[in-house]
């Protein structure tokens, strides 16, 4: 059915239909004329340009048009390469020297200075140690004050003495810190 539409519309707009105007315009002149134009109308030469022409008419689309292939998405394999500047190698190779490690103990323990509170205990003393630093956000300085039990074997720190205690094993349930050393005696 849509074979001989096309047919019917490319018979209608074929070469073949403006020739047979022509003959109107050579009636002014004989009658030999005209008949010797209709016999040409049917010639070989009209329908040669018929078959020959593609039978698809502007109006009606045979085959829907593909878009134009979006650059974001090619594969891989078909992606521009950019060639990487290369480095050049270095002359000579420094060679690879290691420094001794010191010697100390097994990991850094932290010291801390303060002033005894407390020393009712036995073998334990309370340290005040006051903590200054500036706050993470707004910068103004802050001091606060932790207490820590430390653990004082032979009694010596009395309450005021400012002293240095040093990080340990766990003494008990609440010490972590023993006395290093008394800085300096209270009054």
């Amino acid at each position: 059915m849509a074979d001989e539409e096309k047919n019917i519309e490319v018979s209608d707009t074929s070469p073949a239909a403006e020739p047979a105007a022509a003959p109107e315009e050579v009636s002014d002149t004989s009658d030999e004329t005209v008949a010797e134009a209709e016999e040409q109308v049917p010639g070989t030469s009209a329908e040669a340009e018929v078959a020959e022409a593609p039978e698809e008419v502007p109006g009606t689309d045979s085959e829907p048009a593909k878009p134009a292939r979006s650059r974001r998405h090619v594969p891989r394999s078909e992606r521009r390469v950019r060639p990487r500047p290369k480095r050049e190698p270095a002359a000579k190779r420094k060679p690879v020297t290691r420094t001794p490690k010191p010697e100390h103990e097994r990991g850094r323990r932290q010291e801390r200075r303060g002033v005894v509170v407390s020393d009712a205990g036995d073998k334990t003393i309370v340290v005040k140690v006051d903590v200054t630093k500036s706050h993470p956000r707004y910068k103004k300085v802050v001091r606060r004050s932790v207490k820590f039990h430390a653990h004082d074997e032979q009694n010596t720190a009395g309450v005021g003495d400012t002293v240095r205690i040093v990080e340990t094993r766990p003494l008990s349930k609440t010490k972590r810190w023993r006395l290093a050393e008394v800085v300096e005696k209270a009054k």
